[in-house]
This record gives C-alpha cells, structure tokens and sequence, in this order.
C-alpha cells in the first residue's frame, strides 16, 4: 500500500478519468442532501415526509437502472457520439458550477 506497483495507464483510462469523481457529488451531493431536508420540514404530515421519501427511493431506482444500462447505451450510440456528448454535459456542469 505504501509502495504501490507501478504500471502503465492507456490514454483511453486517461481520457476517462474525470468520470467516477463527477458521478458521484452530482448523485448524492450537497445540493440533494439539502433538497431532502427543506422538503421533509416543509412537509405538513407524515404522508407528505414519506412522499419525499417514496421520491427519493424513486430517484435511486432510476439512477440504478440507467447506470446498469450504461453498457448497451455505450454500445448504441458509439465512441464519437459518446465524445460528444462528455463534451456538452462538461461544458453544462462549467455552467452550472460558475
């Protein structure tokens, strides 16, 4: 651990390594952490907490399908449109971040 192995990165790890660290703030951040609590203290009855709730079990369920589903969208749309696409949605996070 202390001295790991050395070994060679390829430029397709290369290209791909902002992924993982992205996915995971815009997934379960701050922002949706603070989301949860202003809905649940605007919430008047237990029904309308356990609705935020049923949103949020609602919103995992979809993050999960579409991420086990990653594959075959990569797989349809191709390397180019892929691309693409990282590009526009990095530029839209920019815009989001500034």
């Amino acid at each position: 651990m202390l001295n790991p192995k050395r070994r060679e990165i390829s430029g397709e790890e290369l290209k791909n390594i902002s992924i993982v660290p992205l996915v995971f703030p815009l997934t379960a951040g701050p922002g949706i952490v603070t989301a949860v609590i202003l809905l649940v203290s605007e919430a008047n009855s237990l029904s309308g907490a356990s609705l935020v709730f049923v949103g949020i079990f609602a919103g995992v369920a979809v993050s999960y399908l579409g991420m086990m589903c990653v594959p075959r969208i990569f797989r349809l749309l191709g390397g180019e449109v892929l691309c693409v696409i990282t590009r526009l949605v990095s530029i839209i996070v920019l815009a989001v971040a500034v």
